[in-house]
């Protein structure tokens, strides 16, 4: 391993002849957004035109550009490794995705409609082929993943972490291993950027479906390695957000010097400072709650998302997503709502679009996005360990879902969902950490504690099911009917009950949340640490990408065997379902209300 010092006298050359220079192809910039991104990168690097920002190039440069689809040429083919499963039969009528088109790639925006077009796709390619992905030599030094809040006391790892991002910030903006191209990967996967290689029509979306948490993980692979190779350290590992410990819910204090490479600007300053928690319930309103109740709500939270709501695979990692079908709609497994309000909280409370980490475009844009996912990666070895029936798919088509990245060499590799199940494979692992969270079971409120009464008393007025769809603007409760009461053990074993919200329909760039609670006061709605919250929704601001079309209609799944046991109402008929709006930038409409069973 070279000595930090020896790093920082040879850095390697900024040049890559691979990548000819080329014109940006974003249209219509805004100038205000321009201001915005004075302090995106606190090192000064400058670009081929002298701008000391490769994001503010691209707006400068992109004035007259008209919106349009780009043309990547990636090359002819996609060559990837054999198949996983060897039954024929699932093979023939398999529908892995076959990775985007290599072929198309659209403009982006934050908003249908709004001037601001931003080309999020990678550099032209023209004549390459994609290599099939490789795992690391088993004797390699394996990379170990630490906790960012105890990270930032270590000295040496903090300096070599910054000059590796200060590093990759001042590579060319055309070069695939820039920090300009690594945070545009995000944008091009999960704003309507790319298309399906096989069906052109149709958007690739990897939020909301069973890909969310294998294609970060194989993001935040290529990016660590990339930035490995720049200061020539085969060992170097990103750090984790600690956010379900109580020691390192708050921003890490390396991520918050003005002057670092490791900066973003256009964080939301209120959350800073050292003694502010990021808040999984953060409503965007209060910021002075007491630590101890974040805390506790929080762990709640990470309970329910992790254990008692994730009792099965499907409600974890959300819905299968195969070739052909249109990209999912918001909602998503346990695994990505536990992620959302990091996004949100983290992200710029007074920019347009909630920039850089409150937005699915700009949010690679922020050094503390790789940071946040790591953990979330963390969290998925965790749940495996939890027990029953908490295991990855064995579906033909998850396994071999591809994905197209560029590596530490510029090489583009394509990479298979079956080739990063197992980290250690990846050379990887994390350090161990306590799980508070995992004995933060919430308890019943004293009504339910202690109840005689039926579900209907517990307060109104109840709103019919004829009622539906209605657009949720007020605390709303109704009846909702169940299938079977008094189930036996076998039978829960069998098949989880699930809450299902269905018909969700709002606009995919607004941000919208609301909490649902089970047999609980509606003039008083409980929150996490009680066992009547049974879950909430969030939609972080994205373009949908079907084809332009914005509105999407999702569902919100909960698994509430655990919390009809814990407040008393298993041998209930129907419960009492209250649905409470918290502030969003725009409406949403509710198409009802069912239980169904998840096996």
């Amino acid at each position: 391993m070279a000595s930090l010092t020896s790093l920082i006298s040879s850095p390697p050359s900024s040049t890559n002849n691979i990548f000819p220079k080329r014109t940006s192809q974003l249209s219509a910039p805004i100038g205000r957004l321009q201001t915005l991104r004075k302090s995106q990168l606190a090192v000064t690097c400058k670009s081929s035109n002298g701008r000391s920002d490769p994001f503010d190039e691209v707006l400068a440069a992109a004035a007259a550009a008209s919106r349009r689809d780009v043309l990547l040429g990636l090359g002819a083919g996609l060559y990837g490794a054999g198949a996983f499963v060897t039954d024929p039969f699932s093979a023939a009528f398999a529908r892995p995705i076959d990775g985007p088109s290599q072929d198309v790639c659209k403009l982006a925006t934050p908003s249908p409609g709004n001037p601001l077009q931003i080309e999020c796709c990678p550099p032209a390619m023209a004549g390459r082929e994609s290599k099939p992905f490789q795992f690391p030599s088993p004797s390699e030094p394996k990379r170990i993943r630490r906790p960012a809040h105890l990270a930032s006391q270590d000295k040496e790892y903090v300096e070599k972490y910054k000059l590796a991002m200060k590093r990759m910030k001042c590579l060319p903006p055309e070069d695939p291993r820039s920090f300009f191209q690594q945070a545009k990967v995000h944008c091009a996967y999960c704003n309507g950027s790319y298309v399906q290689s096989s069906h052109t029509n149709l958007g690739l979306q990897i939020h909301f479906s069973w890909l969310f948490l294998p294609f970060h993980r194989m993001y935040l692979h290529f990016y660590e390695r990339i930035l490995g190779s720049l200061i020539q350290d085969p060992t170097f590992a990103l750090p984790f957000w600690n956010w379900d410990h109580e020691d390192g819910m708050a921003i890490a204090e390396m991520f918050k010097d003005p002057e670092s490479p490791l900066f973003d600007g256009l964080r939301n300053v209120h959350h800073l400072p050292s003694n502010k928690p990021l808040d999984l319930r953060w409503d965007r309103v209060t910021e002075d709650k007491p630590f101890e109740r974040i805390r506790d709500d929080n762990y709640a939270r990470v309970y329910e998302l992790m254990v008692s709501g994730a009792q099965r695979r499907l409600e974890f990692f959300g819905p299968k997503y195969r070739a052909g079908d249109p990209p999912p709609a918001g909602g998503g497994g346990t695994s990505e709502r536990l992620h959302n309000m990091a996004h949100l909280w983290t992200g710029g409370h007074n920019q347009q679009f909630g920039e850089d980490m409150g937005n699915f475009y700009s949010a690679g844009r922020d050094p503390i996005f790789y940071v946040h996912h790591c953990n979330v990666d963390r969290l998925w070895n965790v749940w495996k360990t939890i027990g029953g029936f908490r295991f990855d798919f064995d579906d033909y088509d998850y396994l071999n879902t591809s994905f197209l990245f560029y590596d530490e060499n510029s090489d583009l590799i394509k990479i298979k969902v079956k080739d990063v199940l197992d980290p250690q494979a990846l050379g990887l692992e994390y350090e161990d950490r306590p799980i508070p969270w995992r004995n933060s079971r919430p308890v019943p409120t004293a009504a339910n504690a202690a109840r005689t009464a039926t579900a209907a008393a517990f307060g109104g007025p109840i709103t019919s099911p004829s009622a539906f769809p209605l657009v949720l603007e007020k605390v709303t409760t109704v009846m909702v009917p169940r299938p079977k009461k008094g189930r036996t053990a076998k039978e829960k074993s069998a098949a989880s009950e699930i809450l299902v919200v269905e018909g969700i329909e709002l606009e995919g760039d607004k941000v919208v949340q609301f909490e649902v609670v089970i047999n609980d006061d509606p003039d008083n709605p409980s929150g996490p640490s009680n066992s009547e919250f049974a879950g909430s929704f969030l939609n972080i601001p994205h373009v949908h990408g079907n084809n332009g079309h914005n509105k999407f209609v999702t569902g919100l799944r909960m698994d509430i065997t655990e919390l009809l046991e814990d407040i008393g109402a298993e041998n209930d008929d129907q419960i009492q379902v209250t649905l409470v709006p918290k502030k969003s930038d725009g409406p949403v409409t509710i198409g009802g209300l069912k239980i169904e069973y998840s096996s």
